[in-house]
């Protein structure tokens, strides 16, 4: 920075009160990225074709501010992209496993075993055929209807039975 000449009013008065700015940037936080700071500041300044500036000095101290704020921001982003990555690998703490305990194992098997018997028990069992065909098979509701040969209305009518049966079954499940 110090060896190529000022070509404009604006380097001058960087590299004249550079001492100013890096305790400024130190101030809001830098730290040992200050000298950083101050050279982006300077790639910043020596790019822009800018006139003259009223207030260089007032302008340099903004420079730096805006600088900061983007490495602020960069630095939060990498973060939650990098515990966003980490979420969607099964990255975890490494000491503790990723796979369910035993006992929320067995909850969820005894959990199926029951919407299977419950699923199975529905009268008519139409209402579980078309609670499979719509729910696990992502059949639309229209489609269902011309499959079975019932109207519409009676897809629903039959969801509605099997949902007041499968929260019924929860609220058992929640109870126990």
């Amino acid at each position: 920075m110090a060896d190529t000449p000022p070509s404009s009013g604006l380097q001058a008065a960087f590299l004249q009160h550079r001492a100013q700015l890096l305790r400024f940037v130190a101030a809001r936080g830098a730290g040992d990225e200050a000298e950083d700071v101050l050279q982006d500041v300077w790639l910043r300044i020596a790019a822009t074709q800018s006139g003259p500036v009223a207030s260089p000095l007032a302008y340099l101290y903004r420079a730096a501010n805006t600088v900061l704020i983007d490495r602020y921001r960069a630095r939060r982003q990498a973060v939650s992209r990098d515990r966003a990555w980490s979420d969607t690998q099964g990255a975890g703490d490494p000491l503790v496993s990723a796979a369910p305990s035993a006992e929320r194992t067995v909850l969820g098997r005894n959990l199926m075993a029951a919407v299977e018997a419950l699923l199975a028990d529905l009268h008519p069992p139409r209402v579980s055929a078309i609670f499979r065909r719509h729910r696990v098979d992502g059949i639309a509701q229209r489609q269902i209807a011309a499959e079975f040969g019932v109207s519409l209305s009676t897809v629903e009518s039959d969801l509605r039975i099997a949902y007041r049966a499968l929260a019924e079954l929860r609220e058992q499940f929640d109870a126990d």
